[in-house]
């Protein structure tokens, strides 16, 4: 057999049907219409409010000051019995302060605030390399459960972006017996509705939508989190 031939036999004839210049023209629109929708609508998909008034409050005590006072002002304003701060062990200043947790720090920014020392209480976890809003929230479960609380409706405060995730880890530590709400608080960082104009906003953004994306598709509770 000739070897040109059974060479060629690997290979067939097939036509490529390629864009005309109008055709580009209308692909590219497209691409910038999606590319559009999605910086507009990622932010607010990411800093979601689906509140839940009433029940316990919870608020990550690493939120910045702004955000710790529109979590008084949403106490006051739905009469919750009682404000639980969650965080771990602060990563810087942490010799210079009095306080050693984001926990401890935001439960006393509150108090600071406004509020009283009967109506907030800190929930420190351990420390952490990684699922440090996992590892709060199962740091929270555990308090509820030691003092008798083993269901319960939660609304959770978050900063921005971090809302989303936040909800889908809390409700994955706390388990069924808890109902989660959530509430973006502010963000003194970036202007919200431009975010992409700011470096801080684009990292927010980025970073939050990689970190959900992981949530979501690849996390699994670690084994090596215990009762603290």
């Amino acid at each position: 057999m000739d070897e040109s031939k059974k060479f060629l036999t690997l290979f067939r004839r097939r036509e490529c049907i390629l864009p005309t210049l109008r055709g580009c023209l209308v692909l590219a629109l497209g691409f910038l219409v999606v590319i559009v929708i999605i910086v507009r609508g990622i932010h607010p998909f990411l800093a979601l409010t689906n509140p839940m008034p009433g029940g316990l409050l919870v608020v990550e005590g690493w939120a910045q000051d702004d955000a710790l006072r529109a979590a008084v002002a949403e106490f006051n304003r739905n009469h919750y019995e009682r404000v639980y701060v969650t965080g771990g062990p602060l990563i810087w200043g942490g010799p210079l302060s009095e306080y050693k947790t984001y926990a401890e720090g935001g439960a006393a920014t509150l108090i600071k605030l406004g509020l009283s020392t009967n109506e907030v209480q800190a929930v420190p976890s351990k420390r952490v390399l990684q699922d440090r809003t996992y590892a709060s929230a199962l740091s929270l479960k555990y308090w509820l459960v030691q003092h008798g609380i083993r269901a319960a409706k939660i609304h959770l405060l978050s900063e921005g972006p971090h809302a989303r995730r936040s909800r889908l880890l809390f409700k994955k530590a706390l388990g069924e017996s808890f109902t989660v709400g959530v509430t973006a608080l502010p963000v003194a960082d970036y202007d919200a509705n431009y975010w992409w104009r700011s470096s801080s906003g684009v990292r927010a953004v980025i970073g939050e939508s990689i970190a959900y994306l992981y949530a979501r598709l690849l996390f699994r509770p670690p084994k090596n989190l215990s009762q603290s």
